[in-house]
């Protein structure tokens, strides 16, 4: 009955409570679903929910296992997120009533099901942070426009492409096609934050020390980065030897699913490998190989040697 009923309060106050948005016609729900949109750069923030539930489920079984007596410092962690969304109502801060739910939620899986549950449910619920759109994180897209103008500028110097940069334009040296200019869409910035998404998952997901899994997440930013300007380089270079206008507009439109997202995950497979001395699906066997060398070692140093005539 206590879950019923604190499902029906968040319920409430999250998606039928109209407190937000232009004129206060929209839930925090509501809200958020608006601003997942192209002028945030975050359309893909509708995966959000999808990929933490496919965490939880990941490890249900895990869950399940550790379940035990709750903690009532869950209900301190409860008592905060409601006074966070206490002050996102009196200043009508719509994503600071998002940001409050994951304690909410958390604060009472800790409560429910003790520390090794709440521990396990840590990283999927607080994941949700990297959902809500931040007025400030858009300043960060005039700075990888620059970052990816200039990484562009000199990747296509590799490949005999001579262009003139004008701020955020670029243009072919020997006017063989018209001046490109690397807008807010060419930035990278919805790709990074997509890249985030989808390496925090993968992290979550690998068997692996914790350092490395963290290592793992942060490097979908370098990653992303240098994808994007490759992307950005082969429009340039697509350009000078083909077709200007099918690279301007068709390649354009395609390039980020039939290059950045292959090369970046490709690059974070390389990753993982690395870090871990092989390939991810063949963990189980290097797992089995050490536990047989560990084996072999033990016997070697415990086994008696056999004396002649005994």
């Amino acid at each position: 009955m206590p879950v019923v009923l604190g499902v029906l309060v968040l319920l409430w106050f999250y998606l039928f409570e109209q407190r937000y948005g232009g004129g206060r016609t929209q839930s925090a729900f509501t809200w958020i679903w608006s601003a997942w949109n192209p002028e945030t750069d975050f359309e893909h923030g509708p995966l959000f929910p999808l990929v933490i539930l496919g965490l939880v489920i990941h490890r249900f079984k895990r869950l399940k296992a550790l379940v035990a007596p709750g903690s009532w410092w869950g209900i301190a962690v409860v008592v905060f997120g409601a006074l966070l969304y206490a002050a996102a109502y009196r200043t009508l801060q719509p994503r600071v009533a998002m940001g409050a739910l994951p304690f909410l939620l958390w604060g009472s899986a800790l409560y429910l099901w003790g520390w090794a549950v709440a521990r396990m449910l840590l990283f999927p619920l607080f994941f949700f942070w990297l959902a809500i759109p931040l007025p400030s994180f858009q300043q960060a897209t005039v700075h990888l426009q620059i970052l990816a103008t200039q990484g562009a500028h000199l990747g296509a110097s590799l490949f005999g492409v001579e262009t003139i940069v004008q701020g955020t334009q670029i243009a072919s040296a020997h006017g063989n096609w018209a001046p490109l200019e690397i807008a807010k869409g060419c930035s990278g910035i919805r790709s990074l934050m997509a890249l985030l998404m989808i390496s925090g998952a993968w992290a979550y997901v690998a068997d692996m020390a914790f350092w490395k899994r963290c290592l793992l997440f942060l490097s979908a930013v370098p990653l992303a980065i240098i994808g994007n300007i490759l992307r950005v380089t082969s429009i340039f270079v697509i350009a000078e030897y083909g077709d200007a206008e099918w690279a301007s507009n068709t390649w354009h439109d395609w390039s980020g699913l039939l290059l950045f997202y292959p090369f970046s995950l490709c690059l974070l497979l390389g990753l993982h490998s690395l870090l871990e001395g092989g390939l991810p699906w063949k963990g189980d066997r290097r797992q089995v190989r050490r536990v047989v060398v560990a084996t072999n070692t033990t016997s070697s140093i415990t086994a008696k040697p056999v004396l002649p005539g005994s």
